[in-house]
């Protein structure tokens, strides 16, 4: 399932003790806490790509607190995913999403992301799934028609991609953030749904479509997390203990 990154390559790679490796000799090792990284030195456009680890722990302390959870639910349902599913999360952070669903149902999880360190603790904490470093804005490292399941949550999209691995039957999610996302933090921000349908349409269709919200009370230390987590560490005055809403609208699609 899982393909070489290499340029022109693309070839089956067969895993081994401590590396996957294709007929061509090109090698990846398995990182000791269990991800492979497949990440081509012209994918990345910095050393470090990605989500800082700052920002991958503090999402991971507002995971921890329960803050999501709601949200997580609201996925689960819409998704539904059964244990005869062959899930990838494409730009799957530090794994929590596709994580706590495989958990729930046990299906096969694949999760990729552009940050190292959020896939190494995705490892670390979801050692069940399958995590690889990549950028799958540009390739992703798997087979064709590889997937019954394909997420995107909060994250980048590439339809063309998307369409590549999933099986014929297969569904697609994409969880946006919505106009009311942190909204006491940032403002009401843009309706991205409908010019996210147009964006799949000549490939996906849309056949379902539900906003998941929930409010938390957060002290000031969880507040800073969230601005850490979306990169607006900086305020004119000091965090403060409150109200935020956490909000996403969930679109489900299915080929044309």
């Amino acid at each position: 399932m899982m393909v070489c990154p290499v340029r022109d390559c693309h070839l089956p790679l067969v895993r081994e003790e401590r590396r996957v490796v294709c007929a061509r000799g090109h090698s990846f090792d398995v990182a000791r806490s269990g991800y492979i990284n497949l990440l081509q030195p012209q994918q990345r456009r910095s050393k470090s790509p990605g989500d800082t680890p700052r920002a991958v722990a503090a999402r991971r302390r507002l995971h921890d607190r329960g803050v999501t959870a709601p949200l997580l639910d609201g996925i689960a349902e819409m998704i539904g995913a059964a244990a005869s599913d062959v899930v990838l999360d494409a730009g799957c952070g530090d794994g929590f999403y596709l994580g706590s669903l495989q958990r729930r149902a046990g299906f096969e999880a694949h999760g990729i992301d552009i940050s190292t360190r959020a896939i190494d603790l995705a490892a670390r904490q979801y050692p069940e799934c399958e995590w690889i470093v990549a950028n799958a804005d540009r390739f992703v490292p798997y087979s064709d028609r590889s997937f019954s399941v394909v997420m995107s949550i909060t994250a980048r999209m590439n339809p063309a991609e998307f369409r590549r691995v999933m099986r014929d039957r297969g569904r697609l999610l994409v969880a946006l953030p919505a106009p009311d996302d942190l909204i006491e933090l940032r403002g009401v921000g843009r309706d991205r749904a409908e010019r996210t349908v147009e964006s799949f349409a000549p490939q996906f269709r849309a056949v379902n479509r539900h906003r998941v919200a929930t409010v938390a009370e957060l002290d000031a230390a969880a507040v800073d997390d969230v601005l850490v987590s979306i990169y607006r560490p900086m305020r004119a005055q000091p965090v403060e203990a409150m109200r935020v809403t956490f909000s996403l609208d969930l679109l489900l699609f299915q080929l044309c």
